[in-house]
């Protein structure tokens, strides 16, 4: 069977190259009747672009790169998919780049990627997404960069969620519950999620009158063996908590387990809840209280905003994606002692 040609469509929508050419690449100057019945006649007749001759024709790659270092697989898993859904929305590639953030030559290898794959730009995901070095060279070489969840919401292109917001508010529904002992998991330092979720959670306590113990906050990695080493330190005090925020969902099923492995119960002896939504949160039992932040619409979003800014320099902004608290069963009622 031939292949469908850019000129068949063209014929059979009765337009000329150029004006499928600004329907595919989606660019302006196109009346959306012209739009649907080109978009139209490319579905029916499964015209698909041919890749080096739209790269001759437009003098890009139609490729993005989305790099990652992130302990958490549900995490990057849901991010990468919502990336894919914008990149094949616009007949874009996806390549996936893992890298070691706080390596010596992370700069070096993604100079290096830019210019061996010729890449029209890339999204950046956490702790990546604040490296101020890899930020400025990506400017000096002309590559359109959008952030997910940056530490500086005031970043040109990318998403972002209130998590200070959230974390407070789901201390307050812990808060609700009678607990005054409630223990946080950090998550790993270098990412700016974490120091936002730390805040979240001293506002939590503030609001509800609860006073700030050093021995309730312990470091994690956001990763599930983190959880689990956090929670048995903390069931091992003196005074254990009866909750237990984790910054991320992996953390919080790492302290379900310890808390499972002590013989105690989730929630009758100890209440946890994590962050992100991730499907782990689902698949556990008990089923994880979490912070819904939509992952993987904000990969989609993050995909959409550095697409723009591909298309027409300058494009694209900083989006806010509304987060929702999502009240399972491994909160309860505080234990009385």
């Amino acid at each position: 069977m031939a292949r469908v040609r850019i000129e068949d469509v063209a014929a059979e929508a009765g337009v000329s190259i150029k004006t499928v050419s600004r329907v595919l690449n989606h660019e302006p100057n196109v009346s959306e009747a012209t739009r649907e019945r080109v978009q139209a006649v490319v579905e029916r007749m499964r015209y698909r672009p041919h890749p080096s001759a739209r790269v001759l024709a437009g003098r890009r790659s139609y490729l993005v790169a989305m790099l990652y270092d992130n302990p958490s697989s549900n995490y990057l898993m849901e991010v990468e998919l919502g990336v894919l859904d914008a990149c094949q929305a616009q007949h874009y590639n996806l390549m996936l780049v893992p890298l070691v953030y706080d390596a010596m030559d992370i700069v070096s290898k993604v100079e290096a990627l830019v210019l061996q794959s010729q890449i029209d730009g890339v999204v950046l995901t956490p702790p990546i997404t604040d490296d101020a070095a890899l930020l400025q060279r990506l400017d000096e070489l002309g590559i359109p960069w959008a952030s997910i969840s940056p530490t500086e919401p005031n970043r040109r292109i990318g998403v972002v969620v209130d998590e200070r917001n959230a974390v407070a508010e789901m201390i307050a529904h812990l808060a609700s519950l009678g607990h005054r002992r409630i223990a946080h998991v950090k998550g790993h330092p270098a990412h700016g999620a974490s120091s936002w979720r730390l805040a979240g959670y001293r506002d939590g306590l503030e609001h509800a009158g609860l006073a700030w113990d050093d021995a309730l906050v312990v470091d994690g990695e956001f990763s599930y063996d983190s959880g689990f080493a956090a929670a048995s330190h903390l069931l091992g005090l003196g005074d254990p908590p009866t909750a237990i925020f984790a910054a991320n969902d992996d953390m919080a099923a790492g302290a379900i387990c310890a808390i499972c492995e002590r013989g105690l119960s989730v929630p009758r002896d100890v209440s946890v809840c994590g962050f992100d939504d991730t499907p782990i949160a689902r698949h556990i039992y008990p089923a994880l209280t979490t912070v819904r932040q939509p992952t993987r619409e904000m990969g989609r979003l993050a995909g959409l905003e550095l697409l723009k800014a591909i298309r027409d320099r300058g494009d694209g902004g900083m989006v806010t994606v509304p987060y929702a608290l999502q009240l399972r069963r491994s909160t309860g009622p505080a234990p009385a002692r």
